[in-house]
Protein backbone atom coordinates (compact mmCIF):
# COMPACT_ATOMS: atom_id res chain seq x y z
CA UNK A 1 0.00 0.00 0.00
CA UNK A 2 1.53 3.32 -1.02
CA UNK A 3 0.00 5.20 1.92
CA UNK A 4 1.20 2.83 4.65
CA UNK A 5 0.66 5.05 7.66
CA UNK A 6 2.73 4.38 10.71
CA UNK A 7 5.50 2.47 8.87
CA UNK A 8 7.97 5.32 9.10
CA UNK A 9 7.02 6.02 12.72
CA UNK A 10 6.70 2.59 14.26
CA UNK A 11 8.21 -0.25 12.24
CA UNK A 12 11.79 0.99 12.22
CA UNK A 13 12.02 0.50 15.99
CA UNK A 14 14.58 2.04 18.32
CA UNK A 15 15.24 5.72 18.69
CA UNK A 16 14.31 6.60 15.11
CA UNK A 17 10.78 5.23 15.55
CA UNK A 18 9.92 7.18 18.67
CA UNK A 19 11.53 10.39 17.46
CA UNK A 20 9.43 10.11 14.32
CA UNK A 21 6.40 10.13 16.61
CA UNK A 22 7.59 12.87 18.95
CA UNK A 23 9.43 15.29 16.70
CA UNK A 24 8.71 14.70 13.03
CA UNK A 25 4.93 15.03 13.19
CA UNK A 26 4.55 17.61 10.38
CA UNK A 27 6.58 15.34 8.04
CA UNK A 28 4.53 12.31 9.02
CA UNK A 29 1.30 14.21 8.44
CA UNK A 30 2.34 15.39 5.01
CA UNK A 31 3.12 11.82 4.04
CA UNK A 32 -0.46 10.80 4.72
CA UNK A 33 -1.96 12.72 1.86
CA UNK A 34 -0.56 10.41 -0.82
CA UNK A 35 -2.27 9.78 -4.11
CA UNK A 36 -4.97 7.15 -4.29
CA UNK A 37 -3.83 3.65 -5.20
CA UNK A 38 -4.94 1.41 -8.06
CA UNK A 39 -6.05 -2.18 -7.54
CA UNK A 40 -6.52 -5.05 -9.96
CA UNK A 41 -8.79 -4.23 -12.86
CA UNK A 42 -8.04 -0.53 -12.63
CA UNK A 43 -10.34 0.16 -9.69
CA UNK A 44 -9.28 3.11 -7.55
CA UNK A 45 -8.69 2.97 -3.82
CA UNK A 46 -9.89 6.00 -1.91
CA UNK A 47 -8.25 6.73 1.45
CA UNK A 48 -10.64 7.74 4.22
CA UNK A 49 -8.81 9.27 7.16
CA UNK A 50 -10.14 9.05 10.71
CA UNK A 51 -8.73 10.50 13.93
CA UNK A 52 -10.00 9.08 17.23
CA UNK A 53 -9.92 10.18 20.86
CA UNK A 54 -11.02 8.27 23.96
CA UNK A 55 -11.16 8.83 27.72
CA UNK A 56 -10.47 12.56 27.44
CA UNK A 57 -12.16 13.16 30.83
CA UNK A 58 -12.30 16.91 30.34
CA UNK A 59 -8.51 17.34 30.39
CA UNK A 60 -8.35 20.79 28.86
CA UNK A 61 -4.71 21.29 29.88
CA UNK A 62 -1.66 19.09 29.23
CA UNK A 63 -0.46 16.57 31.80
CA UNK A 64 2.40 14.12 32.21
CA UNK A 65 2.72 11.11 29.89
CA UNK A 66 5.40 8.41 29.65
CA UNK A 67 6.96 7.56 26.28
CA UNK A 68 9.91 5.32 25.41
CA UNK A 69 13.29 6.97 25.88
CA UNK A 70 14.67 7.55 22.33
CA UNK A 71 18.10 6.46 23.53
CA UNK A 72 16.90 3.29 25.26
CA UNK A 73 13.39 1.98 24.60
CA UNK A 74 13.59 -0.23 27.67
CA UNK A 75 13.29 2.98 29.69
CA UNK A 76 10.69 5.74 29.59
CA UNK A 77 10.77 9.51 29.80
CA UNK A 78 8.04 11.85 31.00
CA UNK A 79 6.75 14.54 28.68
CA UNK A 80 3.89 17.02 28.77
CA UNK A 81 1.12 15.75 26.48
CA UNK A 82 -2.47 16.48 25.59
CA UNK A 83 -4.44 19.64 26.23
CA UNK A 84 -6.89 21.24 23.85
CA UNK A 85 -4.32 23.58 22.31
CA UNK A 86 -2.00 20.74 21.26
CA UNK A 87 -4.95 18.57 20.21
CA UNK A 88 -6.14 21.42 18.03
CA UNK A 89 -2.69 21.80 16.45
CA UNK A 90 -2.41 18.09 15.61
CA UNK A 91 -5.93 18.00 14.18
CA UNK A 92 -5.20 21.10 12.10
CA UNK A 93 -2.20 19.30 10.59
CA UNK A 94 -4.31 16.32 9.68
CA UNK A 95 -6.96 18.51 8.10
CA UNK A 96 -4.38 20.40 6.08
CA UNK A 97 -3.33 17.02 4.68
CA UNK A 98 -6.96 16.02 4.14
CA UNK A 99 -9.77 18.53 4.85
CA UNK A 100 -12.29 15.66 5.01
CA UNK A 101 -10.57 13.92 7.94
CA UNK A 102 -13.21 12.51 10.32
CA UNK A 103 -12.80 13.11 14.07
CA UNK A 104 -14.61 10.70 16.43
CA UNK A 105 -14.52 9.53 20.07
CA UNK A 106 -14.87 6.31 22.05
CA UNK A 107 -16.45 7.60 25.25
CA UNK A 108 -15.60 9.08 28.65
CA UNK A 109 -14.91 12.42 27.05
CA UNK A 110 -16.41 14.06 30.13
CA UNK A 111 -16.78 12.99 33.76
CA UNK A 112 -14.05 12.51 36.38
CA UNK A 113 -12.56 15.70 34.98
CA UNK A 114 -10.04 18.19 36.39
CA UNK A 115 -11.49 21.23 38.12
CA UNK A 116 -11.20 23.54 35.11
CA UNK A 117 -13.98 21.48 33.53
CA UNK A 118 -15.72 19.67 36.41
CA UNK A 119 -16.46 22.77 38.50
CA UNK A 120 -18.23 24.18 35.45
CA UNK A 121 -20.36 21.10 34.79
CA UNK A 122 -18.01 19.87 32.03
CA UNK A 123 -19.41 22.53 29.74
CA UNK A 124 -15.86 23.72 28.88
CA UNK A 125 -14.99 20.20 27.72
CA UNK A 126 -18.06 19.98 25.50
CA UNK A 127 -17.36 23.41 24.01
CA UNK A 128 -13.71 22.45 23.43
CA UNK A 129 -14.72 19.24 21.64
CA UNK A 130 -17.11 21.28 19.52
CA UNK A 131 -14.28 23.64 18.61
CA UNK A 132 -12.03 20.68 17.80
CA UNK A 133 -14.63 19.47 15.30
CA UNK A 134 -15.65 16.20 16.93
CA UNK A 135 -18.41 14.57 14.87
CA UNK A 136 -19.56 11.57 16.93
CA UNK A 137 -18.65 9.58 20.02
CA UNK A 138 -19.71 6.45 21.81
CA UNK A 139 -21.21 7.02 25.21
CA UNK A 140 -18.88 6.01 28.04
CA UNK A 141 -19.83 5.03 31.56
CA UNK A 142 -18.71 8.45 32.84
CA UNK A 143 -21.05 10.25 30.47
CA UNK A 144 -23.78 8.76 32.64
CA UNK A 145 -22.27 9.68 36.03
CA UNK A 146 -25.03 12.22 36.65
CA UNK A 147 -27.74 10.20 34.88
CA UNK A 148 -29.48 10.20 31.54
CA UNK A 149 -31.06 13.63 32.03
CA UNK A 150 -27.73 15.37 32.49
CA UNK A 151 -26.24 13.53 29.50
CA UNK A 152 -29.15 14.75 27.39
CA UNK A 153 -28.36 18.28 28.60
CA UNK A 154 -24.78 17.76 27.47
CA UNK A 155 -26.12 16.68 24.07
CA UNK A 156 -28.87 19.24 23.60
CA UNK A 157 -27.86 22.16 25.82
CA UNK A 158 -29.81 24.18 28.34
CA UNK A 159 -29.50 24.93 32.03
CA UNK A 160 -31.95 22.42 33.56
CA UNK A 161 -29.48 20.33 35.54
CA UNK A 162 -29.33 18.14 38.63
CA UNK A 163 -26.19 20.11 39.48
CA UNK A 164 -27.71 23.56 39.14
CA UNK A 165 -24.81 25.25 40.93
CA UNK A 166 -22.53 24.30 38.02
CA UNK A 167 -24.86 24.56 35.04
CA UNK A 168 -24.52 27.50 32.66
CA UNK A 169 -21.82 29.19 34.72
CA UNK A 170 -19.31 28.87 31.89
CA UNK A 171 -21.84 29.67 29.17
CA UNK A 172 -25.08 31.43 30.12
CA UNK A 173 -26.67 29.86 27.06
CA UNK A 174 -25.01 26.44 26.95
CA UNK A 175 -25.91 25.00 23.55
CA UNK A 176 -24.71 21.43 24.05
CA UNK A 177 -22.64 19.11 21.90
CA UNK A 178 -22.51 19.59 18.15
CA UNK A 179 -21.37 15.97 17.88
CA UNK A 180 -23.65 12.95 18.32
CA UNK A 181 -23.49 10.63 21.31
CA UNK A 182 -24.06 7.00 20.21
CA UNK A 183 -25.03 3.77 21.98
CA UNK A 184 -26.54 0.83 20.12
CA UNK A 185 -26.86 -1.22 23.31
CA UNK A 186 -28.72 1.12 25.70
CA UNK A 187 -32.48 0.58 25.79
CA UNK A 188 -35.16 2.75 27.40
CA UNK A 189 -36.97 0.33 29.71
CA UNK A 190 -40.24 2.24 29.51
CA UNK A 191 -40.49 2.05 25.71
CA UNK A 192 -38.25 -0.89 24.83
CA UNK A 193 -36.64 1.33 22.21
CA UNK A 194 -33.04 2.60 21.91
CA UNK A 195 -32.38 5.44 24.35
CA UNK A 196 -29.74 7.00 22.07
CA UNK A 197 -28.86 6.89 18.36
CA UNK A 198 -27.05 3.69 17.42
CA UNK A 199 -24.92 5.10 14.62
CA UNK A 200 -23.70 8.15 12.75
CA UNK A 201 -23.12 8.33 8.99
CA UNK A 202 -20.95 10.81 7.13
CA UNK A 203 -19.65 11.03 3.57
CA UNK A 204 -16.09 11.47 2.35
CA UNK A 205 -15.59 12.21 -1.34
CA UNK A 206 -18.87 10.51 -2.15
CA UNK A 207 -18.26 7.42 0.02
CA UNK A 208 -20.49 6.90 3.03
CA UNK A 209 -18.87 5.81 6.30
CA UNK A 210 -20.88 4.60 9.32
CA UNK A 211 -19.81 4.67 12.96
CA UNK A 212 -21.72 2.40 15.38
CA UNK A 213 -21.45 3.29 19.07
CA UNK A 214 -21.64 1.06 22.15
CA UNK A 215 -20.78 1.19 25.85
CA UNK A 216 -19.65 -1.71 28.01
CA UNK A 217 -22.55 -3.84 29.19
CA UNK A 218 -21.35 -3.63 32.80
CA UNK A 219 -21.87 0.14 32.94
CA UNK A 220 -24.53 -0.05 35.72
CA UNK A 221 -21.91 -1.60 38.03
CA UNK A 222 -19.89 1.59 37.64
CA UNK A 223 -22.70 4.03 38.34
CA UNK A 224 -24.83 5.09 41.25
CA UNK A 225 -28.13 3.18 40.95
CA UNK A 226 -30.06 6.37 40.17
CA UNK A 227 -27.76 7.16 37.25
CA UNK A 228 -28.74 4.06 35.27
CA UNK A 229 -32.40 4.03 36.35
CA UNK A 230 -34.76 3.33 33.46
CA UNK A 231 -32.00 2.07 31.19
CA UNK A 232 -31.12 -1.46 30.15
CA UNK A 233 -27.65 -2.32 28.85
CA UNK A 234 -27.47 -5.15 26.30
CA UNK A 235 -24.70 -7.35 24.94
CA UNK A 236 -22.27 -5.16 23.01
CA UNK A 237 -21.59 -7.39 19.99
CA UNK A 238 -25.20 -8.49 19.52
CA UNK A 239 -26.42 -4.88 19.62
CA UNK A 240 -23.77 -3.70 17.17
CA UNK A 241 -24.46 -6.59 14.78
CA UNK A 242 -28.19 -5.79 14.70
CA UNK A 243 -27.39 -2.43 13.12
CA UNK A 244 -25.22 -3.77 10.31
CA UNK A 245 -28.00 -5.04 7.97
CA UNK A 246 -29.71 -1.65 8.11
CA UNK A 247 -26.50 0.11 7.13
CA UNK A 248 -25.72 -2.31 4.31
CA UNK A 249 -29.27 -1.96 3.00
CA UNK A 250 -28.43 1.73 2.59
CA UNK A 251 -25.40 0.78 0.51
CA UNK A 252 -22.88 1.52 3.26
CA UNK A 253 -19.91 -0.86 3.27
CA UNK A 254 -17.36 1.15 5.31
CA UNK A 255 -18.32 0.49 8.95
CA UNK A 256 -16.33 1.37 12.09
CA UNK A 257 -17.27 0.59 15.70
CA UNK A 258 -16.71 3.14 18.47
CA UNK A 259 -16.92 1.20 21.71
CA UNK A 260 -16.28 2.16 25.30
CA UNK A 261 -14.71 -1.11 26.30
CA UNK A 262 -11.10 -2.13 25.95
CA UNK A 263 -8.19 -4.34 26.80
CA UNK A 264 -4.48 -4.25 27.40
CA UNK A 265 -1.23 -5.50 25.94
CA UNK A 266 2.40 -5.54 27.01
CA UNK A 267 3.30 -4.07 23.62
CA UNK A 268 3.88 -0.34 23.23
CA UNK A 269 1.30 2.14 22.04
CA UNK A 270 3.42 2.69 18.92
CA UNK A 271 3.62 -1.00 17.99
CA UNK A 272 1.73 -1.57 14.74
CA UNK A 273 -0.41 -4.72 14.48
CA UNK A 274 0.25 -5.91 18.04
CA UNK A 275 -0.68 -9.54 18.62
CA UNK A 276 -1.09 -9.82 22.39
CA UNK A 277 -4.28 -7.91 23.15
CA UNK A 278 -6.26 -9.32 26.09
CA UNK A 279 -9.34 -8.27 28.03
CA UNK A 280 -13.07 -8.00 27.43
CA UNK A 281 -12.71 -6.27 24.08
CA UNK A 282 -11.19 -9.36 22.47
CA UNK A 283 -14.25 -11.61 22.75
CA UNK A 284 -16.52 -8.74 21.70
CA UNK A 285 -14.50 -8.17 18.52
CA UNK A 286 -14.47 -11.89 17.72
CA UNK A 287 -18.29 -11.89 17.73
CA UNK A 288 -18.68 -8.84 15.49
CA UNK A 289 -20.10 -9.09 11.98
CA UNK A 290 -17.29 -9.40 9.46
CA UNK A 291 -18.72 -6.41 7.63
CA UNK A 292 -17.23 -4.23 10.38
CA UNK A 293 -13.85 -2.97 9.25
CA UNK A 294 -12.22 -1.51 12.37
CA UNK A 295 -12.86 -1.05 16.08
CA UNK A 296 -11.91 2.08 18.02
CA UNK A 297 -11.99 1.24 21.73
CA UNK A 298 -11.65 2.98 25.09
CA UNK A 299 -12.22 2.55 28.83
CA UNK A 300 -8.97 0.85 29.86
CA UNK A 301 -6.75 3.92 29.34
CA UNK A 302 -4.22 1.95 27.29
CA UNK A 303 -2.57 2.80 23.99
CA UNK A 304 -2.51 0.04 21.37
CA UNK A 305 -2.93 -0.83 17.69
CA UNK A 306 -3.73 -4.53 17.55
CA UNK A 307 -5.26 -7.15 15.29
CA UNK A 308 -7.95 -9.53 16.52
CA UNK A 309 -8.52 -12.24 13.91
CA UNK A 310 -7.14 -9.80 11.35
CA UNK A 311 -9.38 -6.87 12.33
CA UNK A 312 -7.83 -3.59 13.48
CA UNK A 313 -8.56 -2.68 17.13
CA UNK A 314 -7.12 0.56 18.52
CA UNK A 315 -7.07 2.73 21.64
CA UNK A 316 -5.44 6.11 22.30
CA UNK A 317 -4.53 5.86 26.01
CA UNK A 318 -6.33 8.69 27.87
CA UNK A 319 -6.52 12.42 28.69
CA UNK A 320 -5.71 13.43 25.10
CA UNK A 321 -2.12 12.18 25.38
CA UNK A 322 -2.53 10.25 22.13
CA UNK A 323 -4.70 10.46 19.06
CA UNK A 324 -5.26 7.36 16.93
CA UNK A 325 -5.15 7.94 13.20
CA UNK A 326 -6.87 5.27 11.10
CA UNK A 327 -6.72 5.04 7.32
CA UNK A 328 -9.41 3.02 5.57
CA UNK A 329 -8.57 2.02 2.02
CA UNK A 330 -11.88 1.86 0.13
CA UNK A 331 -12.51 0.44 -3.33
CA UNK A 332 -14.46 3.23 -5.03
CA UNK A 333 -16.37 0.83 -7.26
CA UNK A 334 -17.66 -1.43 -4.47
CA UNK A 335 -17.46 1.06 -1.55
CA UNK A 336 -15.86 -1.79 0.45
CA UNK A 337 -12.88 -1.37 2.78
CA UNK A 338 -9.96 -3.47 1.56
CA UNK A 339 -7.44 -2.46 4.25
CA UNK A 340 -7.28 -0.59 7.55
CA UNK A 341 -4.07 0.89 8.95
CA UNK A 342 -3.30 2.94 12.04
CA UNK A 343 -0.79 5.10 13.91
CA UNK A 344 -0.93 6.34 17.50
CA UNK A 345 0.25 9.94 17.51
CA UNK A 346 1.77 11.51 20.62
CA UNK A 347 0.13 14.88 21.30
CA UNK A 348 3.34 16.53 22.49
CA UNK A 349 2.29 19.76 24.19
CA UNK A 350 5.78 21.27 24.08
CA UNK A 351 6.21 20.51 20.39
CA UNK A 352 2.91 22.22 19.58
CA UNK A 353 3.22 25.14 22.01
CA UNK A 354 1.97 28.35 20.45
CA UNK A 355 0.61 26.60 17.36
CA UNK A 356 -2.97 26.05 18.54
CA UNK A 357 -6.22 27.77 17.67
CA UNK A 358 -6.46 31.10 19.57
CA UNK A 359 -10.11 30.28 20.30
CA UNK A 360 -9.01 27.15 22.20
CA UNK A 361 -6.36 29.13 24.05
CA UNK A 362 -9.03 31.63 25.06
CA UNK A 363 -11.43 28.88 26.17
CA UNK A 364 -8.78 27.30 28.39
CA UNK A 365 -7.81 30.66 29.87
CA UNK A 366 -11.44 31.48 30.69
CA UNK A 367 -12.05 28.10 32.36
CA UNK A 368 -8.89 28.48 34.41
CA UNK A 369 -9.73 32.04 35.44
CA UNK A 370 -13.12 30.87 36.72
CA UNK A 371 -11.79 27.90 38.68
CA UNK A 372 -8.20 28.63 39.76
CA UNK A 373 -9.12 30.79 42.77
CA UNK A 374 -10.77 27.68 44.20
CA UNK A 375 -8.24 25.21 42.87
CA UNK A 376 -5.21 27.10 44.21
CA UNK A 377 -6.48 27.38 47.77
CA UNK A 378 -3.87 25.67 50.02
CA UNK A 379 -5.00 22.70 52.10
CA UNK A 380 -1.80 21.62 53.84
CA UNK A 381 1.26 19.47 53.35
CA UNK A 382 1.94 15.75 52.99
CA UNK A 383 4.92 13.70 54.10
CA UNK A 384 6.41 13.33 50.61
CA UNK A 385 6.40 15.38 47.41
CA UNK A 386 3.69 13.20 45.86
CA UNK A 387 1.43 10.34 46.92
CA UNK A 388 1.17 7.91 44.00
CA UNK A 389 -1.86 5.78 43.21
CA UNK A 390 0.27 3.02 41.69
CA UNK A 391 -0.20 -0.30 43.46
CA UNK A 392 2.80 -2.17 44.82
CA UNK A 393 3.19 -5.94 44.52
CA UNK A 394 0.78 -6.45 47.43
CA UNK A 395 -1.86 -4.26 45.75
CA UNK A 396 -1.57 -1.16 47.95
CA UNK A 397 -0.80 2.38 46.84
CA UNK A 398 0.51 5.19 49.07
CA UNK A 399 -2.45 7.40 48.21
CA UNK A 400 -4.93 4.57 48.64
CA UNK A 401 -3.70 3.99 52.19
CA UNK A 402 -4.04 7.68 53.06
CA UNK A 403 -7.55 7.92 51.63
CA UNK A 404 -8.73 4.83 53.52
CA UNK A 405 -7.24 6.26 56.72
CA UNK A 406 -8.95 9.59 56.07
CA UNK A 407 -12.35 7.97 55.61
CA UNK A 408 -11.95 5.94 58.78
CA UNK A 409 -10.90 9.07 60.68
CA UNK A 410 -14.01 10.89 59.44
CA UNK A 411 -16.39 8.17 60.63
CA UNK A 412 -14.81 6.83 63.81
CA UNK A 413 -17.33 8.79 65.86
CA UNK A 414 -20.02 6.60 64.28
CA UNK A 415 -18.28 3.43 65.40
CA UNK A 416 -16.46 2.63 62.13
CA UNK A 417 -13.41 0.44 62.58
CA UNK A 418 -12.42 -0.28 58.95
CA UNK A 419 -12.56 1.84 55.78
CA UNK A 420 -12.36 0.46 52.24
CA UNK A 421 -11.71 2.55 49.12
CA UNK A 422 -12.13 1.45 45.50
CA UNK A 423 -9.03 2.22 43.40
CA UNK A 424 -11.11 3.38 40.43
CA UNK A 425 -12.36 6.28 42.55
CA UNK A 426 -8.79 7.56 43.00
CA UNK A 427 -8.40 9.51 39.79
CA UNK A 428 -4.84 10.80 39.96
CA UNK A 429 -1.77 11.25 42.15
CA UNK A 430 -1.72 13.78 45.01
CA UNK A 431 -0.69 16.25 43.75
CA UNK A 432 -0.90 15.32 40.09
CA UNK A 433 2.33 16.97 39.01
CA UNK A 434 5.93 17.23 40.15
CA UNK A 435 8.17 18.84 41.27
CA UNK A 436 6.57 19.74 44.59
CA UNK A 437 9.45 20.58 46.96
CA UNK A 438 7.11 22.26 49.47
CA UNK A 439 5.05 19.04 49.68
CA UNK A 440 2.01 21.29 49.52
CA UNK A 441 -1.50 20.20 48.54
CA UNK A 442 -4.26 22.46 47.24
CA UNK A 443 -8.02 22.16 47.21
CA UNK A 444 -7.79 21.56 43.47
CA UNK A 445 -5.36 18.70 44.01
CA UNK A 446 -7.82 16.98 46.35
CA UNK A 447 -10.78 17.47 44.02
CA UNK A 448 -8.75 16.06 41.13
CA UNK A 449 -8.30 12.90 43.21
CA UNK A 450 -11.98 12.86 44.28
CA UNK A 451 -14.02 14.48 41.46
CA UNK A 452 -17.29 12.58 41.95
CA UNK A 453 -18.66 14.23 45.07
CA UNK A 454 -19.18 10.84 46.74
CA UNK A 455 -20.27 10.69 50.36
CA UNK A 456 -19.30 8.20 53.05
CA UNK A 457 -21.57 5.40 54.25
CA UNK A 458 -21.11 3.22 57.33
CA UNK A 459 -22.29 -0.39 56.97
CA UNK A 460 -22.24 -3.15 59.56
CA UNK A 461 -20.86 -6.48 58.33
CA UNK A 462 -20.14 -9.79 59.96
CA UNK A 463 -16.65 -11.23 59.72
CA UNK A 464 -18.01 -13.79 57.28
CA UNK A 465 -19.56 -11.08 55.10
CA UNK A 466 -16.31 -9.10 55.18
CA UNK A 467 -14.40 -12.11 53.90
CA UNK A 468 -16.99 -12.64 51.14
CA UNK A 469 -16.69 -8.97 50.21
CA UNK A 470 -12.94 -9.31 49.79
CA UNK A 471 -13.43 -12.35 47.56
CA UNK A 472 -15.58 -10.20 45.26
CA UNK A 473 -12.52 -8.07 44.43
CA UNK A 474 -11.72 -10.42 41.54
CA UNK A 475 -15.20 -10.15 40.08
CA UNK A 476 -15.93 -12.13 36.95
CA UNK A 477 -12.40 -11.62 35.58
CA UNK A 478 -10.16 -13.76 37.75
CA UNK A 479 -7.05 -12.49 35.97
CA UNK A 480 -7.43 -8.93 37.28
CA UNK A 481 -8.13 -7.90 40.83
CA UNK A 482 -9.08 -4.33 41.64
CA UNK A 483 -8.04 -4.46 45.26
CA UNK A 484 -9.81 -2.22 47.72
CA UNK A 485 -7.48 0.04 49.65
CA UNK A 486 -7.76 -0.59 53.39
CA UNK A 487 -7.32 1.55 56.51
CA UNK A 488 -4.67 1.26 59.20
CA UNK A 489 -5.15 -1.60 61.64
CA UNK A 490 -6.87 -3.94 59.19
CA UNK A 491 -4.83 -6.58 57.38
CA UNK A 492 -5.20 -9.87 55.52
CA UNK A 493 -3.35 -12.19 53.15
CA UNK A 494 -4.49 -13.49 49.78
CA UNK A 495 -3.29 -15.83 47.06
CA UNK A 496 -4.61 -14.87 43.59
CA UNK A 497 -3.50 -18.22 42.15
CA UNK A 498 -6.13 -20.12 44.15
CA UNK A 499 -9.65 -20.81 42.80
CA UNK A 500 -12.13 -17.96 42.83
CA UNK A 501 -13.92 -17.69 46.15
CA UNK A 502 -10.99 -19.08 48.11
CA UNK A 503 -8.26 -16.53 47.54
CA UNK A 504 -8.50 -14.67 50.85
CA UNK A 505 -7.06 -16.49 53.86
CA UNK A 506 -9.86 -16.26 56.44
CA UNK A 507 -7.46 -16.89 59.31
CA UNK A 508 -5.33 -13.91 58.24
CA UNK A 509 -8.07 -11.30 58.73
CA UNK A 510 -6.93 -9.14 61.66
CA UNK A 511 -8.16 -5.88 63.15
CA UNK A 512 -5.80 -4.07 65.49
CA UNK A 513 -3.82 -7.28 65.86
CA UNK A 514 -6.84 -9.41 66.85
CA UNK A 515 -8.21 -12.14 64.52
CA UNK A 516 -11.63 -11.41 63.01
CA UNK A 517 -14.09 -14.24 63.65
CA UNK A 518 -16.92 -15.03 61.18
CA UNK A 519 -19.51 -14.03 63.79
CA UNK A 520 -17.92 -10.67 64.68
CA UNK A 521 -19.92 -7.55 63.82
CA UNK A 522 -17.82 -4.71 62.42
CA UNK A 523 -18.79 -1.28 61.12
CA UNK A 524 -17.12 -0.57 57.79
CA UNK A 525 -16.91 2.76 55.94
CA UNK A 526 -17.21 2.90 52.15
CA UNK A 527 -18.29 5.60 49.72
CA UNK A 528 -21.88 5.68 48.53
CA UNK A 529 -20.85 4.32 45.12
CA UNK A 530 -19.65 1.09 46.72
CA UNK A 531 -22.55 1.10 49.17
CA UNK A 532 -24.93 1.04 46.21
CA UNK A 533 -23.28 -2.08 44.78
CA UNK A 534 -20.85 -0.26 42.49
CA UNK A 535 -17.98 -2.27 40.99
CA UNK A 536 -20.03 -5.40 41.58
CA UNK A 537 -20.01 -5.38 45.40
CA UNK A 538 -23.56 -6.61 45.80
CA UNK A 539 -22.88 -7.70 49.36
CA UNK A 540 -22.58 -4.04 50.38
CA UNK A 541 -25.82 -3.09 48.68
CA UNK A 542 -27.69 -5.88 50.47
CA UNK A 543 -26.12 -5.35 53.90
CA UNK A 544 -28.00 -3.50 56.62
CA UNK A 545 -28.13 -1.08 58.22
CA UNK A 546 -26.68 1.73 56.06
CA UNK A 547 -25.78 5.06 57.65
CA UNK A 548 -25.19 7.69 54.96
CA UNK A 549 -23.10 10.31 56.73
CA UNK A 550 -23.32 12.98 53.98
CA UNK A 551 -19.58 13.52 54.58
CA UNK A 552 -17.93 14.20 51.21
CA UNK A 553 -14.91 12.04 50.41
CA UNK A 554 -12.94 15.17 49.48
CA UNK A 555 -13.82 16.83 52.78
CA UNK A 556 -12.73 13.72 54.70
CA UNK A 557 -9.36 13.78 52.93
CA UNK A 558 -8.84 17.51 53.51
CA UNK A 559 -9.70 17.26 57.20
CA UNK A 560 -7.34 14.30 57.62
CA UNK A 561 -4.45 16.12 55.94
CA UNK A 562 -5.01 19.14 58.17
CA UNK A 563 -5.25 17.02 61.31
CA UNK A 564 -2.08 15.07 60.54
CA UNK A 565 -0.17 18.25 59.73
CA UNK A 566 -1.29 19.84 63.02
CA UNK A 567 0.19 16.86 64.89
CA UNK A 568 3.48 17.25 63.09
CA UNK A 569 2.97 13.91 61.33
CA UNK A 570 2.05 14.76 57.72
CA UNK A 571 -0.01 12.07 56.01
CA UNK A 572 1.83 9.79 53.65
CA UNK A 573 5.10 9.65 55.52
CA UNK A 574 6.94 6.45 54.60
CA UNK A 575 5.78 3.43 56.59
CA UNK A 576 6.83 -0.19 56.69
CA UNK A 577 3.36 -1.39 57.67
CA UNK A 578 1.88 -4.07 55.41
CA UNK A 579 -1.90 -4.16 55.32
CA UNK A 580 -2.30 -6.46 52.33
CA UNK A 581 -0.03 -9.47 52.05
CA UNK A 582 0.12 -11.12 48.66
CA UNK A 583 1.17 -14.77 48.62
CA UNK A 584 2.84 -16.42 45.62
CA UNK A 585 3.88 -13.15 44.05
CA UNK A 586 6.19 -14.78 41.53
CA UNK A 587 3.50 -16.92 39.92
CA UNK A 588 0.37 -14.90 40.56
CA UNK A 589 -1.63 -13.02 38.01
CA UNK A 590 -1.56 -9.22 37.74
CA UNK A 591 -3.12 -6.68 40.06
CA UNK A 592 -4.58 -3.64 38.33
CA UNK A 593 -2.51 -0.47 38.45
CA UNK A 594 -4.84 2.11 39.92
CA UNK A 595 -3.36 4.97 37.90
CA UNK A 596 -3.89 3.25 34.55
CA UNK A 597 -7.23 1.50 34.71
CA UNK A 598 -10.04 3.81 35.76
CA UNK A 599 -13.65 2.81 35.62
CA UNK A 600 -15.53 4.64 38.35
Amino acid sequence: MSDDIGKSATRRGGALGIWALLLAMPVLVAGWAGDNDLVGGGNTLETIRIVALNDFHGNLAPSGFSVPDPEDRARSIRISAGGIEALGAVLAERRRADPETIFVGAGDLIGASPLASSLLGDEPAIEALNALGLQASAIGNHELDAGRGELMRMQNGGCDSNAAERACRFSPRFSGAKFKYLAANIIDESTGKPAFPAYFVTSVRGIQVAFIGAVLRDTPRMLMPASSAGLRFLDEAESINRVVPELRARGIEAIVVLIHQGGETPEGFDQVDCKNLSGDIVEIVKKLDRAIDAVVSGHTHRGYQCRVEGRLVTQAASYGHLLTAVNLKVDRSTRDVVAAESANIVVNADLHAGRGDPALTSLLARARAMTEPIANRPVGVIGVEQLANIANTDGESPLGRVIADAQLHATKHLGARIALMNPGGIRTRLPANLPNPSKGVTYGDVLSVHPFGNTLTVIELSGEELKSLLEQQWGKNSARARLLQVSRGFSYAYDPTLPQGGRVDAASLHLDGVPIRPSDRIKVTVNNFLAGGGDGYGILKDAAPHANTEILDARALIDFLVERESRGEPAGSPSGERRLVRINIARSDPVARADEYHTH
